[in-house]
């Protein structure tokens, strides 16, 4: 009956003989035959044999401490709403108000911490969660751990208070010196699900096109249970392409939002040049007023924006009518491609070619629906100096859009060919044939090769021994169109030296006004003339000559025998 206490104070006894402290035994002594602590998890029968035994090698540090305890885990959560219709990520904080049963406060800090802190989270329906275990690291008395568990909540749910079950494992020295111990604790928190104004948005419509500006319509839904105020939603391009107004963010105002109702609100956006036309992700957040007058916050705006395609034109049936040293012009139709109507359609020729002169840069076409076509001129002179041949042309399309500001196409390239230098006037003799030692009105047809009228023509004569001009050497017109052909009568005579059967060239050129109302003068043009025999069948004039001379000579020699 009284053996295990003798036995003690006979241990005792032999301790303090032997130098060891008697506070060493007693700190044992309380844990002597106890096993393991169901609260803390503390292991206390085979310390006091570690502490007769004394230490191990490398150990004689912490077994000389006296600190026993535990850590004593706890859970709560900062911010316990949730939103509905959105998997919501929830803070859960994890503390340690660890359990010191002996020993100071320095040394129980080894036998408090929580070491390898993991959290396993649970719940019910109708929430659930979708974090698998976290794990946080350490959690001392003074540290707290923060371990972020994902809740799914329905949409439809009702408002109130949910509970999330936690089961926590962590990982602790039962006494200074000893093995480590694992322990899992239960604990749950509660989440809450507010009567509050939620959102959702309806509809999201946006008329901005690729490379343009536009605006974006969100139809926004009060979806809660109460009414909202002064509720500011603030939208955000995750996307560089998408942007409003030049920045990631902007916000709209709703001044009151029942439940049930809707409102649209509106922002202006921009789209970059040569962006996809896809869906870019836009998220939002609803700022707003409760019937307390107390600031709440919906996070879970999110949608997609699509953007309409560039606006795109194309020319084609081209039509040049170009000759180096001329004025000329380029036809063509101009097609929009749409998505949207273009109006003031100008079409420009843009590039920067030397040879190349427009006579005017653009010319106007009107307004055009998404497939419509019409055509176009474009006066283009080119250049003197110019080689005929194949040439591209920059051209650009401008327009305004719906918002009526000014916008291009200027991706337009088109090929022309330019044919080589060419008479501004064409210049045919009609009766070219004039007989040996005569005189006839010529009739010289004149047409008109340029692309452009010329007014105030002057045609002038000129010929050369044995052909003479005569006194009508000079022809007028008013004008001629583009291709129209006018006769010119002149007066062409020959000399004693025309010989029949032989051609001679006459020379014409024209003096004329240009449409720009220019004087121009054109260069000489040559054309032949016949002579043929003399009409009234007489010797002609060289072989009258020659016999004349003949005749004179025998005549002398006859006079001079009779002397």
């Amino acid at each position: 009956m009284y053996t295990r206490p003798l036995s003690v104070i006979l241990v005792s006894v032999l301790l303090v003989t032997s130098g060891i402290g008697i506070g060493a035994v007693s700190a044992e002594m309380a844990g002597l035959g106890t096993g393991v602590d169901a609260t803390n998890g503390e292991m206390a029968n085979n310390d006091a044999a570690a502490a007769i035994d004394g230490p191990t090698d490398g150990a004689s540090a912490q077994t000389e401490s006296n600190a026993r305890g535990s850590p004593d885990m706890g859970a709560y959560v900062t911010n316990p709403n949730i939103v509905p219709g959105q998997t919501n990520e929830v803070g859960v904080t994890i503390t340690n108000d660890g359990n010191l049963r002996s020993g100071t406060p320095q040394e129980g800090e080894a036998v408090t911490t929580a070491r390898n802190v993991r959290i396993k989270a649970e719940a019910e329906g109708p929430i659930s969660v979708e974090s698998d275990t976290i794990a946080i690291g350490s959690v001392t008395t003074t540290t707290p751990s923060e371990a972020p568990v994902s809740i799914n909540v329905p949409e439809n749910i009702d408002a109130g208070s949910y509970s999330i079950d936690l089961d926590i494992t962590y990982t602790y020295l039962s006494s200074s010196g000893n093995n480590d111990r694992t322990v899992t604790v239960s604990r749950s928190v509660d989440v809450r699900v507010r009567n509050d104004a939620r959102f959702q948005v309806v509809d999201a419509e946006s008329n901005a096109q690729v490379g343009d500006s536009g605006t974006l319509d969100v139809e926004l839904e009060n979806t809660g249970l109460e009414p909202a105020t002064r509720a500011d939603v603030q939208l955000t391009s995750a996307a560089g392409a998408l942007t409003f107004s030049g920045g990631q963010s902007s916000t709209a105002r709703i001044a009151e939002l029942a439940p049930g109702e809707t409102a649209t609100v509106t922002y202006d956006v921009e789209v970059a040049a040569d962006s996809a036309v896809r869906s870019y992700a836009v998220t939002g957040e609803v700022i707003f007023k409760d019937p307390s007058g107390i600031t709440r916050t919906d996070e879970s705006l999110s949608f997609g924006v699509r953007p309409l395609a560039e606006q795109d034109f194309t020319v084609d049936d081209v039509q040049p009518n170009l000759y180096v040293g001329e004025d000329g012009e380029v036809r063509g139709s101009v097609t929009n491609e749409g998505p949207e109507p273009a109006r003031n359609v100008v079409v420009r020729y843009t590039g920067e070619d030397q040879n190349v002169l427009p006579i005017e840069r653009s010319t106007a076409v009107g307004t055009l629906d998404p497939g419509e076509s019409t055509s176009f001129t474009l006066p283009i002179a080119i250049n003197g100096e110019a080689e005929p041949g194949l040439r591209s042309l920059d051209l650009a399309v401008g327009y305004r859009n719906a918002d009526g500001e000014v916008r291009t196409d200027d991706d337009l390239v088109v090929d022309v060919a330019v044919e080589p230098k060419r008479d501004r006037f064409g210049v045919e003799v009609q009766n070219r044939t004039i007989s040996a030692g005569g005189t006839r009105m010529v009739d010289v047809a004149v047409t008109n090769n340029m692309n452009e009228t010329a007014s105030d023509i002057e045609g002038r004569l000129f010929a050369n021994d044995p052909l003479d001009t005569g006194d009508t050497d000079t022809g007028y017109v008013q004008s001629l169109d583009p291709g129209e052909t006018t006769t010119m009568t002149l007066e062409v005579t020959t000399t004693g030296s025309a010989t029949p059967g032989s051609t001679y060239p006459i020379s014409l050129d024209f003096r004329y006004d240009d449409a720009d109302g220019d004087s121009q003068l054109t260069d000489t043009y040559r054309v032949p003339i016949d002579v043929t025999e003399s009409e009234d069948g007489g010797l002609p004039l060289p072989v009258i000559v020659v016999a004349l001379l003949v005749v004179g000579t025998g005549v002398l020699v006859v006079y001079r025998r009779r002397q």
